[in-house]
């Protein structure tokens, strides 16, 4: 099968305007998807004579697909899939610009960088350039030319196929034989309607291929890898596997990767790594190097490399190939149908941790941690939330906040994961015994002022950090639940007597991470009235308050967030919410008294809040924070946490 003749529709333009003559029927980009659309039954006619009318009203251009949107006639992810396999013969960025994805101005800039570089295609521009990512051009690109749009990793290709001779042509022309299909091979092509490549795949490959188009990234993916494995010697090469593992790792920490997850497929191995709370796939690896991988993060971890049938713990220490400072790595090994599954938590050394008032409290609310929490003697302070809500980093800088040299701080924690100088820190190792029920006794005979325990998991270690509470030490520690109203029932559920709890605990801080808003591309966001909804401000009247997104650039690899900010909810037991407690009343109750006599901020408000200051998104505050009442007006908010 031979791809389309139309050369070069991505390839070689100098004009946007020129190009734009190519559509057939003369008709605009926004009736054709229209016309689409509701011949694939998603809108009916007068929806779409309707939100063409709300979009022509607008001051500012916005896409035909956001409008639709925003009317809740169908969601943006049916809209797009409705492309797939579709024949528009409409220049690309046309449909881009209406599904949302670009913007005019994007365009023009697109076309002024062209005027420089007048032998790159307007879709490579796009990309390095960072207006939109390269799914999205692919996507578009597809429809234009009507060609399939193939999805895929290095799993997919049929190792016969990739052959290393080959490998610079395909490099050079942006292709990738994929699979053989009906006496066909399927080929990814970055731009199937460049003849120059297509006849190159067919000098390698035969004649009797299939042009499809895949985007460069999973092409040169694909490539990169093979060139790096070499696939029929990489299983007996043990310094090939050393390689592999070394450049994972310093390539994790260069990144700022929190998390590395090293997961055997059925066919292959998939490395991906976790930053700003997001997986995001890193690389992947044939099959046959498996168990080499697995032992050779056994042996630097510390694991019994001969154990496959249970999962393990290990930790390893390695040097930042940026700073050249140590790096520890927590290492847990996961026993999966596949093989064991590997993944490492990055943590830095302590000179990295972050202060307490730099993690994001507003000005109150850490006033109030200070003053009615830390800075008295005794009492439990509980620091709560879900696996990877930043329970840590607070509760380490809450300690270096309290390290002077008028202390004694000991700590009990299940590991260590941060070293602090002038703090006493131990690592609990149930395998010789060194349990929290057994270190207590020991803990206290060391004349402490503040006890860490690093978490509550069970019963035990909730009386263990009751009972120190009890002797008149100020102990932290932390929980996981949902929220502080949680952490109080979690120790109910836990058989802590009701009275120990009232007498004991000082506070219970929850918290999240929510992905920060770029600074260097977010641009003004108008939220939904579905979104409004959702946070309990339709028809309210803090809608004057100016949201923001990020577009996408290259300082956020195209993603529209870059770093990440903490969202808390404080909860200082008073005799109004330890009554309440006592009384073992619905936590609806309880959350009632605390917010109306305790000062509490929910989750939900602090996170709203902070996407009206433009620090998150409206998205962000929605996919990551319980909605368990509706929240106050902004202005109320602002008054309690001082922000």
């Amino acid at each position: 099968m031979n791809p389309p003749d139309i050369m070069q529709a991505g390839g070689g333009q100098s004009e946007v305007a020129g190009a734009v003559q190519k559509t057939g029927s003369g008709k605009p980009a926004s009736q054709v998807l229209s016309e689409l659309w509701i011949e694939k039954g998603l809108l009916a006619e007068n929806q779409v004579r309707h939100a063409t009318r709300i979009r022509d009203r607008l001051s500012s251009h916005k896409s035909l697909a956001d409008v639709v949107k925003e009317l809740g006639y169908a969601r943006h992810h049916d809209l797009e899939s409705a492309l797939a396999g579709a024949h528009l013969a409409l220049p690309f960025y046309e449909i881009m610009l209406e599904m949302g994805h670009l913007r005019a101005s994007d365009i023009k800039s697109v076309l002024s960088l062209q005027e420089d570089a007048p032998d790159k295609s307007i879709a490579d521009l796009i990309v390095e350039n960072h207006f939109a990512n390269e799914e999205s051009v692919a996507m578009a690109r597809a429809c234009e030319i009507g060609c399939a749009l193939l999805r895929f990793d290095y799993s997919d290709v049929e190792e016969r196929l990739l052959k290393a001779e080959h490998l610079a042509t395909c490099e050079k022309h942006r292709f990738v034989p994929v699979k053989r299909e009906g006496g066909e091979i399927v080929v990814a092509f970055w731009a199937p309607d460049d003849r120059e490549a297509v006849h190159a795949a067919k000098r390698l490959l035969g004649q009797n291929i299939h042009a499809t188009l895949g985007t460069w990234g999973a092409i040169s993916q694909v490539i990169r890898t093979h060139k790096r494995n070499e696939i029929k010697t990489v299983a007996g090469s043990e310094s090939s596997v050393v390689r592999i593992v070394d450049e994972i790792i310093e390539t994790a920490i260069r990144d700022g990767v929190s998390d590395i997850h090293i997961e055997p497929m059925q066919d292959s191995i998939r490395v991906r790594y976790r930053k700003d709370g997001v997986l995001i796939p890193h690389e992947t690896f044939p099959k046959e190097i498996a168990l080499s991988l697995a032992s050779r993060l056994k042996i630097v971890a510390g694991a019994d490399i001969a154990e496959r049938r249970r999962h393990q713990d290990g930790r390893m220490a390695v040097v930042d190939p940026v700073s050249g400072q140590e790096v520890d790595l927590r290492v847990s090994f996961y026993v999966t149908v596949h093989g064991e599954k590997c993944v490492m938590r990055i943590l830095s050394r302590g000179t990295n941790l972050l202060s307490i008032r730099n993690i994001g409290m507003g000005p109150r609310v850490l006033e109030r941690l200070y003053r009615d929490v830390l800075d008295i003697p005794s009492g439990v302070a509980l620091i709560t939330g879900p696996t990877g809500s930043g329970k840590t980093t607070t509760l380490y800088g809450c300690i270096n906040y309290l390290n002077d040299i008028e202390r004694s701080i000991i700590t009990a924690e299940d590991p260590v994961e941060y070293m602090i100088e002038g703090v006493g820190q131990c690592s609990l190792d149930p395998k010789v015994e060194r349990t929290f029920a057994s270190t207590l006794p020991h803990i206290v005979r060391q004349d402490p002022d503040v006890i860490v325990l690093g978490e509550i998991r069970d019963q035990s270690s909730a009386e263990a950090a009751i009972h120190a509470a009890l002797t008149g030490h100020k102990v932290i520690t932390t929980l996981h639940t949902e929220d502080t109203i949680g952490g109080l029932l979690r120790l109910i559920n836990m058989d802590i007597d009701t009275f120990l709890i009232s007498s004991t605990v000082v506070s219970v801080l929850a918290q999240r991470l929510v992905r920060r808003v770029c600074t260097s591309c977010a641009e003004p966001y108008t939220p939904t009235s579905a979104e409004l909804s959702q946070l309990g401000l339709l028809g309210g009247a803090d809608r004057g308050f100016k949201f923001v997104e990020g577009r996408g650039c290259g300082q956020c690899r195209n993603t529209g967030y870059r770093g990440r900010v903490g969202v808390f909810e404080l909860l200082v037991l008073n005799d109004f919410v330890k009554d309440a407690i006592l009384s073992r009343k619905p936590s609806y109750e309880i959350r009632r008294i605390c917010m109306d006599s305790s000062r509490l901020v929910t989750l939900l408000e602090d996170g709203l809040l902070k996407a009206t200051l433009g620090e998150t998104t409206v998205h962000e505050v929605l996919r990551h924070l319980p909605r368990l009442d509706k929240p106050r007006p902004l202005g109320e908010i602002r008054r309690l946490t001082g922000l």
